[in-house]
């Protein structure tokens, strides 16, 4: 099978399409479409959590079909999934039951390719961390790309009033078309036009991370969702002392992925947001395999609105 795998750290330009043994496995996937996330450009540098040597697969998430699956896991060959895996960049990856999902008749695939690690970590940030609550404001930091557009959906399937924070007109339409109820630009006085905020989420990080804990209302609670500008901000204490506001983490991974039942509960409560109407992840470019570096760059230079994905024939 054809795989997109890193073979130096050095960031899209260490990408090649290459020919691999398919994986072995119980649950086998056959993959239609793969998320492009974040991860995956720290992952070709070498500056993510995880440092696996190359030669490498890339991806983390995917959509497509069954192939096999074990007894008792609820999946059977032939139907539609959304998937976790190492290694999705391929044709073929192997999941794990508890993070592989039925995937709706209301979502494609390429759809598919963008639930789980987006909307899972919208929940997870907005219900158990930050506890949103029916008629709050939650301001969305990044508002135009695949988080981002996963945190509106969420917020508005929780009742809350939804403001998204952009950088461009492309990604104002595009915080509109996920639900934002307001959409302000990160490069004018976007604070006073959103005013305080119950629950900011930021995958952004950086310079803008002070204005955030600026913008928040009495007992507001800013959720770190990680830092796509590049620089790990820093806060005062003494800040959210006077202020009684709180700064909470949100790392996704860390919590979810030891607690299947967990993940199973999240899954159930997506499924009836998409049931509703209030979940559609929002896909921006697709690209081939072979585009798979341009699609990196893309991430790496601000340019990426929506989920992208990579299409798997």
């Amino acid at each position: 099978m054809q795989a997109v795998q890193v073979h130096e750290l050095s960031g899209p330009d260490g990408l090649r399409v290459v020919d691999v043994p398919e994986p072995e496995g119980e649950l086998l996937v056959d993959v239609r479409a793969a998320g492009i996330s974040f991860p995956d450009l720290l992952l070709s540098r070498g500056q993510y959590q995880l440092k696996p040597d190359p030669p490498f697969t890339l991806g983390s998430e995917a959509a497509g079909v069954v192939r096999t699956a074990p007894e008792g896991s609820g999946l059977k060959p032939g139907d539609r999934v959304a998937t976790l895996g190492f290694g999705t960049f391929a044709d073929v990856v192997a999941g794990q039951p508890a993070g592989t999902f039925l995937l709706p008749d209301a979502l494609s695939f390429e759809q598919g390719a963008g639930l789980v690690l987006n909307y899972h970590t919208a929940h997870f940030a907005l219900v158990r961390r930050a506890q949103l609550r029916i008629g709050e404001t939650l301001l969305v930091q990044g508002a135009g790309g695949g988080v981002g557009t996963a945190a509106i959906q969420v917020g508005k399937a929780l009742g809350a009033r939804v403001i998204g924070v952009v950088s461009s007109d492309e990604k104002e339409r595009v915080a509109r078309e996920a639900g934002a109820d307001e959409v302000v630009r990160s490069d004018g006085d976007w604070r006073a036009e959103a005013g305080p905020a119950d629950v900011i989420f930021d995958p952004v990080g950086g310079e803008r991370f002070d204005e955030s804990v600026r913008a928040l209302a009495p007992e507001g609670r800013l959720v770190v969702i990680g830092f796509t500008e590049g620089a790990i901000p820093k806060v005062g204490v003494n800040r959210l002392l006077f202020r009684n506001v709180s700064v909470v983490g949100a790392a996704w991974g860390e919590f979810a992925l030891p607690r299947p039942e967990y993940l199973r509960e999240v899954g159930e409560d997506l499924e009836r947001m998409i049931e509703s109407g209030h979940v559609r992840p929002i896909v921006g470019r697709r690209y081939a395999f072979t585009d798979a570096a341009d699609a990196l760059r893309d991430l790496d230079e601000r340019r990426a609105v929506g989920k992208l994905v990579l299409e798997v024939t």
